[in-house]
Order: structure tokens, then C-alpha cells, then sequence
């Protein structure tokens, strides 16, 4: 079926021009507002909600349309009766009757899976919108005091023993023996390179795992309660959080409640005697070594959360794990939680919902605005309701897309990567962001954590072949899509090759290793992150998506921004990009951020010049 040109008009996000108030309270009102073209051939416009599970409409006005106009408005006031409001729009018009929801248009009469939502006294951490991250995997960072290094052969870990490294000795590439390899970064390190991350731009860290542990990634975490030695102890991290305060900035913790190691005081007596104190806190199918692991990892044995025991001592209580670190001296910011799709869900107990509330209660009473997120490569809509998670790591909403665009299709199991020949096309990355932003509410859309690469995947410099263009360009993407933009450490110096996957290299310091233009470009789109009023709280809309062409719609009050993306290969020629579906009037200038290039709307197209491979950003204010 062939649609007319005005159903692309036809939309609603949950931004300040759509819904207001944006921080509603329980039974309050609030304004939801509908636009189109003033063209659009729509008779009649309701709103269709619920109330304890009883489907209701409200008649929408349309608002006065002004001479001149570039859009037509609907609004309506709901009255929140619920912590969670579902609600979607249902339109008369010449061309029949027609459902709008969080996935588009429809014909038939959707499930209420993709409604819009609404939060009613849902406490956002409101920093993290105003932020931008800077992923820091410690041992690889700096280091900052040689007398606290490992040692070669400092102690025996699954059979291999410990080993230092020199800082320009190249990892090793998988295996065992990677794990026990260190270079000596730590929190000292962390805090004495603050000067070149503030210059960066960037005002808040996400820190990978930094509890004692045996291994470098530190997931095997063998005490809850104190910062590793070999990263500077705890000391270390008052002075860090007395360093970032000083500043201004912010961060964030990793941490593992899923599993721990082996080698956890907890399992070890468990895996010793049936009656210890901590006996509940593991599942064993037969002693000492038939126990429930992550994925089959016997160095991580799996934390069985139907203990009460546990409960409290990683969350409940008041000196509970996930209290301890929200509090002084070491004032964290929020939580990054390891493996959150899989936490406290063991085949027939399922206590993902009753433990992840019990976290999250203990978190805000702790700090109401700490920011909790989880790791979850997945659908992770459940959990991004309110009342779990903030957000997660968005690698299905967000990076995944952009990655097969740039590359190819691929699905990882097991070790094994299964591909595809060729690159999605833009049709289908737009198609797949607006899937996982559909059944989420808005307020926790704005806060997605969304990132290029981490230390589980590869790095973007990789997945775009060693293509600099095409690395530029998915960082436009990066810091002007819906959420909240996170660099891994060295992605703004161009750390990473075409032929290397290795993701946790030690960052360079010399300046002759960087990539100066590159890191120049972060610069300018962090600082744009920061300044953006479109950025920070505007609504979105896909303007065109077509093949290796992408361009969406960041608008605020009183700024319009485009991004406009080019896969390449070769030129781009110049062409005029459909700007009216957006309620873009025509005579609205709009200026280019890194060429200065200027580009006026009339007859509802902005004319968009030849372009290489890369990324546009074109800005106006109304």
C-alpha cells in the first residue's frame, strides 16, 4: 500500500512539546498534544487510555491554526490514575480510521504492547541527561602509583600465574592467560588524568568492576566491601570522588550480583561445609563441585537470591553492598549492573521483578537521584518501566543497529559469530531503534545509556573497518540520538585498528599516537551534547531513511538540529532533504556545525550539499 505523503507528518514523542508537565505526579493532568501537516485531510483525532485494565477514549481538540503555520495541533488533558498510563491515538480521516502508537501507524488495531506510556512520580536522576560518559576499564586506563602493581607470579589464578606487563606490550589476544595479565592502571591513575577528561569535555566515568578480585576485569569479584589493593584500596577512591567533586563530574560503579568468584570467602566455605553462614547463598546440585554457574563458568558461581540472607547483605540491610558505595566517604552516582537480564532468574525461580525492586528501593532511599543501569544485549523492555531499571547499556536499541548498518548483520552464541554478506540498509536501522523505543516511556528513553563500543564488544574503529569517515560518522549518530552518549576510553584518539578485534588495549598517552582531528570532532559533538537544549530534552523524528542515507529531527523550544548520515561509499551528491513532515517552515535558516555551510527551507526542503562519507549536523533555533 502506498501511503499519502501526510501520514509521515503525523507525530507525538513524549518531549516537552507533546507532554507536559514532564515530571507528573499521581492523579495529576497533563497535556498531550498531536501534530501534522495543516494539510492533513484528519476529520477527527482520540485519545484511547486505560484505566485498571478498562479501555476509555477522549475527544481531542484541535488547536487554532495559525496563518502561515508549518503544523496543525490536537490536545487533550489525561488525568493520571496509575504509576504506569498507557495510551495511544486513533484517527479519522479521508483515507479511512488509523491507530498511532509508539511503533507508527497502523491500520489494524494494535495490542497495547507499543502504547505510549506516561510515569506518574517516577524520580529521574536528573544529572544524566545533562551528561556525558567516559567508560574506564582501570588496568588499562594509567597508571598512576607503580608501588601497588602486580607482581609476576604474585599468586596462582585457575592454574596460571599472575603476570605484569609493560604499558606498550599489546594484550594477549584470548585465552586464560589474558585474564591474568595487568599493567598497573588503577583509581590514582584515574584521578591524575581528570585534566585530560574535563578537557575532553566529558563530566561523568563509568568504572569497570573495581572490588578485590583475581582477575583483570575483576567480574569474579571476591569481596563486595573493599576496592581492590591493586587499584589503590580504598583510599584511593575517597580521593577519586573528592577529585571528580572538585570538578563537577560524576560516576558510576559495576558491579556483579549475579555471580561471584570461586574464590569468594562466601563460596568457598559453602562449597566446604552444608551449615555455613553462607550455604543458602549458592545452588549445589552435589558438594563440593555440582553448583549453578554463570553460563557454565565454574569460576563463577552463581548467587541463589531465594536466600533472605543474601538479600540483606547485598542490598536490604542498611549496610548492604548497594547502600555502602551510594554513601560518604565514596559518594558513587549510581550502579552499572552486571548480566541484569539474568539476575535472580534460575530455571524454575524467576525472582527477577521482587529482587530488582528490592535493588532499586535500596538504591533511591540510599540517593534518590543515583542512576541505576543494567547490562542487558537484549529486549530489555520489562525492565524499563519504572520500576527496575533507569536504563541499560542500549547495545539492541541503539548500537547493535548502527553496528550492522556500518558492517553487517551479525548474532553472537557461544563463541560463535553467524553473519551476514551485507550492511542493513537505513530503512532497517530505523526500523529496529524505533522497535525498542516503542514499548518504553519516554522519561527513560532520554536516558538510555548508549555507546559505540565497551569492553565486551569491538571497538568502533574495528567495526567500521579502520574507515575514519565512517567512524565520525557514527559518532554524530552517538551523541544526537534519544539517551544519554558514553565514550569508551581511547574511541576519541582512534584506539583500535582495522584488523585487531582487542578492545581492552592500554590507553596511549603519548600525543603522537592520537588522532588529533578525531579527538577534535569528539570535542566539538561533546560539547554541542552538553549545550543542546534539543539535545538534553527535545523531541525525535526519522526525516528520511533510504538505503545508505539516514536523517532525523532533535527539536526543542527554541532549537531544531539535523543529523544527516552517510554510508558511503563515495559521494553523496547534492539533494534536498524533506524537512515539512517535521513542522519546519519554510525561511528557517539552518547552519552546518563543522563546515559552517549554510542552508535555508523553502517549499518544505532543506538543500543538503554533496557530501563524502560522514556525518552532517545542520542547527537552527526557532
Amino acid at each position: 500500500m502506498t501511503c499519502p505523503a501526510y501520514f509521515n507528518s503525523i507525530h507525538h514523542d513524549g518531549s516537552v512539546r507533546y507532554v507536559q508537565p514532564q515530571e507528573p505526579r499521581l492523579n495529576e493532568l497533563v497535556t498531550l498534544r498531536l501534530r501534522a501537516v495543516p494539510e492533513a485531510p484528519i476529520q477527527r483525532v482520540l485519545l484511547r487510555s486505560e484505566d485498571d485494565g478498562e479501555g476509555y477514549f477522549l475527544p481531542m481538540s484541535a488547536e487554532e491554526l495559525r496563518p502561515g503555520a508549518a503544523a496543525r495541533w490536537w490536545r487533550v488533558e489525561l488525568r493520571l490514575k496509575m504509576p504506569v498510563t498507557h495510551y495511544r491515538f486513533l484517527l479519522f480521516t479521508e483515507d479511512g480510521a488509523w491507530w498511532y502508537n509508539g511503533s507508527g501507524l497502523h491500520e489494524h488495531t494494535p495490542t497495547d504492547n507499543e502504547d505510549f506510556r506516561l510515569l506518574a512520580d517516577y524520580e529521574a536522576p536528573h544529572w544524566v541527561r545533562q551528561s556525558v560518559f567516559y567508560q574506564i576499564f582501570p588496568d588499562r586506563f594509567y597508571d598512576g602509583d607503580p608501588t601497588h602493581n602486580m607482581r609476576d607470579g604474585e599468586y596462582e589464578y585457575r592454574g596460571l600465574r599472575a603476570r605484569a606487563r609493560k604499558w606498550d606490550e599489546p594484550p594477549t589476544p584470548k585465552g586464560l592467560e589474558a585474564l591474568v595479565e595487568f599493567y598497573g592502571g588503577d583509581l590514582q591513575g584515574i584521578a591524575q588524568k581528570l585534566d585530560y577528561l574535563q578537557e575532553l569535555g566529558v563530566n561523568a566515568l563509568y568504572l569497570n568492576p573495581i572490588f578485590t578480585a583475581y582477575s583483570n576485569h575483576r567480574y569474579d569479584v571476591c569481596d563486595y566491601f573493599n576496592v581492590d589493593p591493586h587499584l589503590g584500596g580504598n583510599q584511593a577512591l575517597i580521593e577519586l570522588r573528592q577529585a571528580l567533586s572538585e570538578r563537577g563530574m560524576r560516576y558510576i560503579l559495576d558491579i556483579v550480583p549475579n555471580h561471584c568468584g570461586a574464590l569468594h570467602p562466601w563460596f568457598t566455605a559453602a562449597q566446604a561445609d552444608p551449615n555455613a553462614e553462607t550455604a543458602d547463598f549458592f545452588t549445589f546440585n552435589q558438594r563440593p563441585d555440582d553448583y549453578a554457574t554463570w553460563l557454565g563458568v565454574k569460576m563463577l558461581p552463581k548467587l541463589n537470591y531465594k536466600s533472605e540472607k543474601l538479600r540483606q547483605v547485598m542490598y536490604a540491610a542498611p549496610e548492604a553492598v548497594f547502600r555502602r558505595w551510594l554513601q560518604p566517604p565514596f559518594s558513587a552516582d549510581g550502579w552499572r549492573i552486571d548480566v541484569a537480564n539474568m539476575l535472580a532468574r534460575q530455571g524454575r525461580d524467576q525472582l527477577a521483578v521482587e529482587v530488582g525492586r528490592g535493588i532499586r528501593r535500596a538504591v533511591k532511599e540510599t540517593n534518590p537521584q543515583a542512576y541505576l543501569m543494567g547490562e542487558n544485549f537484549f529486549d530489555a523492555t520489562p525492565q524499563l518501566q519504572g520500576d527496575l531499571l533507569d536504563a541499560v547499556m542500549n547495545y539492541a536499541g541503539f548500537a547493535s543497529p548502527v553496528w550492522y548498518w556500518l558492517n553487517s548483520f551479525a548474532a553472537f552464541y557461544k563463541g560463535e559469530f553467524f553473519t551476514s554478506s551485507k550492511p542493513w540498509t537505513a530503512e532497517a536501522l530505523a526500523a529496529s531503534w524505533q522497535a525498542y523505543r516503542a514499548g518504553i516511556p519516554w522519561a527513560i528513553a532520554i536516558q538510555q545509556f548508549n555507546s559505540l563500543g565497551s569492553h565486551d564488544t569491538m571497538r568502533i574503529r574495528f567495526t567500521c573497518g579502520g574507515d575514519l569517515d565512517l567512524n565520525r560518522m557514527a559518532a554524530v549518530l552517538l551523541f544526537t540520538y534519544i539517551g544519554t552518549p558514553c565514550v569508551y576510553y581511547g574511541e576519541e584518539v582512534g584506539l583500535g585498528d582495522a584488523t585487531s578485534q582487542e578492545k581492552r588495549q592500554p590507553m596511549p598517552w603519548n600525543p603522537d599516537a592520537w588522532d588529533m582531528e578525531l579527538r577534535t570532532f569528539y570535542q566539538k559533538l561533546i560539547s554541542l551534547r552538553k549545550n543542546s537544549s534539543a539535545l538534553s530534552e527535545g523531541g525525535f523524528q526519522v526525516l528520511l531513511a533510504e538505503g545508505n542515507r539516514l536523517a532525523f529531527l532533535r527539536d526543542s523550544e527554541k532549537e531544531l538540529l539535523i543529523s544527516v548520515a552517510f554510508r558511503g561509499p563515495g559521494e553523496q551528491p547534492a539533494f534536498d532533504l524533506p524537512v515539512a513532515h517535521g513542522a519546519i517552515a519554510d525561511g528557517i535558516e539552518f547552519i552546518e556545525l563543522f563546515s559552517g555551510r549554510r542552508a535555508r527551507v523553502e517549499n518544505g526542503l532543506l538543500p543538503i550539499p554533496a557530501m563524502h562519507t560522514g556525518g552532517a549536523v545542520w542547527r537552527a533555533y526557532r
